[in-house]
């Protein structure tokens, strides 16, 4: 069977967030615009100057084969959303493998080793550590790969699962992207100087930057003749992904996004499907000058005289950038659009930008019959990808 003849379905949805640690609860308080963003009391701050951020309070992880105690806020996030997915499937591990994506792996483990601090493992810096806890405490005996491709890290990780079951390789993919703020991860984000100080505003005119979150997004993913054959339950189709690295620049995007339009234009035509199928488009939308005007030049490249009526949201606004988190989020976000019949908002948008020339879905949620959407991820480095689903 080639990989055009292969369906590949959504099954399962986990999500720890700022705004709510079940799927339910996150999409509940985005489709309301609900805010994320608190000042930061995880660690002292003293001579870092972004003070504001998504940060999840309170959390405990779910009970596993592994204690959870030894995991860290980075892995326990993902394992909360990872477990949520699973039950939502229908539970059920044993021909299951996993992609985990993340900028920063679990290094807030790692950091308490380097400070020499009680807990602290410096084993933990290394990515694929989250990956192997993960696998071990859920029971995973499918394929392990870890991915970290900056802030397309998960979206990246859907599109290679797509491709580990189109190879038949695996009949069924959990997909994790997750990151957690500790200080080190956010000294390091401040320096980049692409935070704003007070509010996330996509394509807004007075918008002055992105904010940062923490948490985790895990879709579980397989093919439909493994669905049907279970007896599960398909949420959307994934039909058309596509990942690159455009190579630009260490952090700004290249003229026009480039890299962007061509990711959109390569899932669209591993989705067969024309440009005028798209209703709607969850945009990567950081809310920083260049990101959003390359962003909405690139949408208007694909997708010509329709690009200023298709809805396009970026639910960053209300959320924060979940990192490694952030695509997948976002995917989840257009699965229930599609099912609901609602667009989140884009909140904080106060005036149009003549740069970004977009049909932006504002300040309140819309309704809309959306059959077709698609999801654009970008990171630094040049990292792209996009995903496209059916209802």
């Amino acid at each position: 069977m080639s990989c055009n003849d292969t369906h590949i379905v959504v099954t399962g949805m986990g999500a720890v967030t700022p705004l709510g640690c079940s799927v339910p609860r996150f999409w509940q308080a985005v489709s309301r615009g609900d805010d994320a963003i608190s000042t930061l009391d995880r660690f002292d701050l003293g001579g870092i100057a972004c003070t504001r951020g998504g940060q999840i309070r309170g959390y405990t992880p779910p009970a596993t084969s592994v204690s959870p105690g030894t995991c860290g806020l980075a892995t326990g996030f993902a394992a909360g959303a990872c477990v949520e997915a699973i039950a939502q499937a229908g539970g059920g591990t044993d021909n299951l493998g996993i992609v985990t994506a993340s900028n920063f792996g679990a290094l807030d483990i790692g950091e308490r080793a380097l400070a020499g601090e009680e807990g602290g493992r410096l084993c933990a810096c290394a990515l694929d550590a989250a990956t192997k806890w993960l696998a071990v405490a859920l029971g995973l005996r499918g394929p392990a790969v870890t991915l970290s491709l900056s802030c397309a890290a998960s979206a990246a990780a859907l599109a290679y699962a797509a491709e580990l079951l189109c190879a038949g390789r695996a009949k069924r993919m959990l997909v994790v992207g997750y990151d957690a703020i500790s200080r080190c991860a956010w000294s390091g984000l401040c320096s980049l100087r692409t935070m704003s100080r007070d509010r996330v505003r996509p394509f807004s005119r007075d918008r002055s930057g992105t904010i940062f979150s923490e948490g985790a997004a895990a879709l579980l993913l397989e093919r439909a003749e493994t669905c049907e054959e279970r007896g599960g339950v398909a949420l959307a189709q994934l039909v058309g992904w596509a990942t690159g690295n455009n190579g630009f620049h260490m952090t700004a995007p290249p003229p026009r996004a480039a890299g962007s339009a061509q990711v959109m234009r390569q899932a669209l035509n591993r989705a067969a499907l024309p440009a005028e199928a798209i209703d709607h488009i969850n945009a990567h939308g950081t809310g920083t000058q260049a990101n959003d005007v390359t962003e909405a030049q690139a949408i208007a490249d694909v997708f010509g005289a329709r690009a200023g009526s298709i809805p396009v949201t970026s639910i960053k606004s209300s959320l924060g950038h979940m990192l490694g988190a952030a695509g997948g989020i976002e995917v989840i976000a257009a699965i229930l659009t599609m099912r609901d019949g609602l667009i989140p908002p884009t909140m904080y948008y106060s005036a149009p930008d003549p740069e970004c020339p977009l049909d932006v879905v504002a300040n309140r949620p819309r309704a809309a019959q959306v059959r077709c959407v698609l999801s654009n991820s970008a990171g630094f480095g040049g990292c792209n990808a996009a995903v496209i689903l059916t209802r």
